[in-house]
């Protein structure tokens, strides 16, 4: 019982979950003016009815009241329509794809203010985490200053998963070969919980991170010190990362190959393997173009591979 004091969902920490948390309140209340009268009028009817209380009304031949038809189907119709309209207008406000429009319900977001990107990759079983701008990865670690706008890019490595930090903002599902999106921000300093909330093998328990919301100074020097303590994280790096581990321990990049999250997305980490945007875009190229009956269809080329720090190849297709 004491596990469910700290109720996170109602009392997160970043706007996006703040508002998702009224939600559930509003549509509760509104459900309740449903289900109270429902429950009062069971207990009601059974006790003035029962089998000992001659005194009530015995009534065998009735069979219809307008009144009570309009009661019974009027006010589920209008909460249903109450309820319909206030998800509608939720689904789009709160629609993790669009870019933020507030820090919270008393500030809006700075003019000039760009969102810090974070790629998103779900293991089996931890979480990578790509700073692209900031050119490092941390396994098991989320870091974002607090009242800045984060921009994550989701995908998996393998099976689907699910990102979810209950203090930040609603789950959002992790994809092979697809890239989901999330925006976000956290408004309190402090340390999170995040973890999985889809269920993806043996090691999915202990699949969890800590989500650090902390000042802009302190971030920055989280940034330098991952810089200069942290490891290389390449290709050969990351096909040695993705192999299954349970409980790892957090673990940072300094250094990171600029087109790796696009590899990853399109599935061609691995040395001569075709990546998925170029197979589309020559099956598309292949289906235009004119060909001679027997004549070879053109090849699909395969992405030479980048080393860390050469210049970023295209991030690829966006499914």
């Amino acid at each position: 019982m004491l596990g469910g004091c700290n109720t996170v969902l109602m009392n997160p920490s970043g706007d996006i979950a703040s508002q998702q948390g009224r939600l559930i309140v509003v549509s509760t209340l509104w459900m309740l003016v449903i289900i109270i009268p429902v429950i009062v009028c069971t207990l009601v009817f059974a006790w003035r009815y029962r089998k000992n209380n001659t005194s009530a009304k015995y009534d065998p031949d009735w069979n219809h009241s307008t009144q009570l038809e309009l009661l019974i189907w009027g006010a589920p119709l209008l909460i249903i329509i109450a309820l319909g309209l206030l998800t509608w207008i939720t689904t789009h406000t709160l629609d993790p794809y669009r870019p933020l429009q507030r820090l919270d319900a008393n500030r809006p977001i700075p003019a000039g203010t760009k969102p810090l990107v974070v790629e998103v990759v779900a293991l089996d079983w931890k979480w990578l985490f790509i700073y692209p701008e900031q050119g490092i990865a941390t396994v098991n670690e989320l870091v974002a200053p607090v009242d800045r706008p984060v921009r994550f890019k989701i995908t998996a490595s393998t099976v689907m998963n699910s990102f979810f930090v209950p203090a930040l903002a609603g789950q959002i599902y992790a994809m092979p070969g697809m890239e989901t999106t999330l925006h976000a921000v956290i408004n309190k300093p402090g340390v999170f919980d995040g973890f999985s909330a889809n269920y993806s093998g043996p090691g999915f328990s202990a699949m969890r991170f800590k989500f650090h919301g902390v000042s802009d100074a302190e971030f920055d020097r989280w940034v330098q010190t991952a810089k200069t303590a942290g490891g290389t994280l390449g290709r050969p790096e990351y096909l040695a990362l993705e192999k299954p581990s349970q409980r790892d321990p957090v673990r940072r990049f300094g250094t990171v190959a600029p087109d790796l999250y696009g590899a990853i997305v399109n599935r061609c980490v691995a040395p001569d393997t075709v990546c998925m945007d170029q197979m589309m875009a020559a099956d598309a190229e292949r289906q235009r173009a004119p060909r001679v009956a027997g004549a070879p269809l053109p090849p699909i080329p395969v992405a030479p591979v980048k080393p860390v720090g050469a210049p970023a190849m295209p991030q690829g297709h966006k499914h």
